[in-house]
């Protein structure tokens, strides 16, 4: 597990647009993100540094004390070898011991089924309080989209 840089954001992309699931951004929007928000990113990698998972978050302006999860994604081959938990339990103890981190916070279409299981073992991980609620309904998207549900977990123990 690592930080990531914008050398990562190429292969980020190609995992995103291959997942299936997620909505993709534009390759310029990983590079982006590696270059601004890497400190509350991660990456997983192989041998030879090959990006096979990553969790992409940012801190909430409002309030700094929350990690809000923006995508997970890990490689089709990886998968089922427990890389998206590890890699939100890494993330969350880099930040955790660099400064306050209170809670978590993403969110999550109604049928993500992997997603939902994702959060609710990290909250019972972690022993913390999950809370879900409706955040945009699916009228408020300009295209076919499913509502998304946020995720509120914390407050984290240290």
């Amino acid at each position: 597990m690592a930080v990531p840089t914008v050398k990562d954001g190429a292969a980020v992309w190609r995992i995103a647009r291959d997942s299936g699931v997620l909505d993709v951004n534009s390759p310029y929007c990983y590079l982006l993100w590696f270059r601004d928000f890497a400190r509350t990113s991660v990456v997983a990698s192989q041998s030879g540094d090959v990006p096979v998972g990553f969790v992409t978050g940012f801190r909430r302006p409002e309030q700094p004390d929350t990690l809000v999860v923006w995508q997970v994604a890990v490689d089709r081959g990886q998968r089922g070898r427990g890389t998206a938990g590890a890699m939100l339990d890494h993330l969350t103890a880099r930040l955790a011991a660099g400064g306050t981190l209170r809670h978590l916070e993403t969110t999550i279409s109604a049928d993500n089924a992997a997603s939902h299981r994702l959060f609710r073992s990290f909250a019972r991980r972690h022993a913390a309080p999950l809370e879900r609620d409706l955040l945009f309904p699916a009228e408020f998207f300009p295209d076919a989209h499913d509502a998304e549900f946020l995720y509120r977990i914390g407050p984290l123990l240290r």
